[in-house]
């Protein structure tokens, strides 16, 4: 074991929902610290955007995109990296999707599938295909981007918060029969945090100050407060934490 606990040189990591908020803040942690890292969403250009600007301050970055709601595209990146890579050793399962915002009586089917279809088979079926290659490899990371809605459901985000409690069960589940293969499975549970995805939170100012009055340090979070728990999970420095799912949220659920 290295020295550095942090040290991610050599490794290989992929970053869904790599385009943005806690998705790009973790790619350029991970890539900070020595990992090659493959960014990855929707768009070609924006993940290769956030690749471009990892690669200028010195780090090592490639991008290929992928609709994780979408298995073709998931079978896609995982042939991809097996042929480019050879392995994986980090995969950030960050991507997500609320397109619902509303009271729960109301959500449509169309909202339902596509929530359950991104935030539950994608996140699934990414960590069960290359969970595989980690297998070969007799190791690996798994990280999922859950939230604190899965643990006390969100005003109006009853859809996208019962995805997330599943998210965390899911880790759980991954942990305790990937465990014994070298996979460590755990994940981190953001708070209200300031990215475009949290932007109907964030610009509503009767329904940000209300959530903020609930948050003991007294304001919403940054990006870039999310990725250093990312990066402990990813590292050597979290050799035994396994199934965790580590609350960042300002002090919130507390």
């Amino acid at each position: 074991m290295s020295s550095n606990l942090f040290d991610l040189s050599g490794r290989i990591a992929l970053v869904s929902g790599a385009s943005r908020g806690i998705g790009e803040a973790t790619a350029k942690i991970l890539a900070a610290h020595g990992a090659h890292v493959i960014c990855s969403s929707r768009k070609a250009e924006a993940c290769e955007k956030v690749a471009e600007e990892i690669r200028a301050a010195g780090g090592k970055a490639s991008a290929f995109p992928c609709h994780v709601g979408n298995m073709e595209q998931i079978d896609a990146i995982v042939a991809h990296v097996r042929k480019e890579h050879g392995r994986l050793d980090i995969l950030i399962n960050n991507a997500a999707t609320n397109p619902y915002f509303g009271h729960i009586l109301d959500t449509d089917l169309g909202a339902f599938e596509k929530t359950v279809e991104v935030n539950i088979r994608g996140y699934f079926f990414m960590s069960a295909k290359f969970g595989q290659l980690m297998r070969e490899q007799g190791r690996g990371v798994i990280i999922n981007t859950a939230s604190v809605n899965g643990i006390r459901p969100g005003l109006m985000q009853g859809i996208y918060s019962i995805t997330k409690a599943a998210v965390i069960n899911m880790t759980k589940a991954f942990a305790k029969e990937c465990g014994p293969l070298g996979i460590r499975v755990n994940a981190l549970l953001p708070g209200l945090t300031e990215t475009r995805f949290a932007s109907a939170l964030i610009e509503n100012k009767e329904i940000y100050e209300r959530a903020v009055a609930n948050i003991p340090l007294g304001r919403s979070a940054k990006p870039e407060e999310m990725a250093g728990t990312m990066l402990y999970l990813a590292s050597d420095a979290a050799s035994y934490t396994n199934g965790a799912c580590i609350i960042v949220d300002g002090g919130m659920l507390a």
